[in-house]
């Protein structure tokens, strides 16, 4: 069961991941280092460098992120990550969609507690004709 459960929580985090990756690309540029401190400084997720190279080259294979190499004063060059314009469409379509999802969560968790303290919910009953 516990098994069970980690693997629905890994493939919530990836698609979750991704988007907030898209997120923080539709606001600004971003090295690796970077993108990992503003997504990890948002909230209590750990996050490391290993875990989001991987989902940006992806994105960068689907024309999603352009990557460029840039000079750095405090260093070597480093690689930094924007959202083409197909990018950017795609993450409005995304975040939009994942919004719905979120209330759609809320709201059955609202329900739920509300029928929990008592509160009166409408029951809907279904008849069938007998001739289906």
């Amino acid at each position: 069961m516990v098994e069970e459960i980690d693997n629905k929580v890994t493939q919530l985090r990836k698609g979750i991941l991704e988007l907030a990756i898209m997120a923080a690309l539709y606001h600004q540029t971003h090295y690796g280092y970077s993108l990992v401190r503003n997504l990890a400084g948002s909230g209590p997720v750990e996050l490391k460098e290993g875990t989001i190279y991987p989902i940006l080259a992806r994105l960068a294979r689907e024309e999603l992120v352009h990557s460029e190499w840039m000079e750095s004063s405090q260093g070597p060059p480093r690689k930094y990550y924007s959202l083409t314009v197909n990018g950017r469409f795609v993450f409005e379509s995304l975040q939009s969609e994942f919004q719905g999802l979120v209330k759609l969560v809320e709201n059955a968790s609202s329900n739920t507690t509300e029928e929990a303290k008592g509160k009166k919910t409408k029951k809907v009953t279904i008849r069938r004709n007998k001739d289906e």
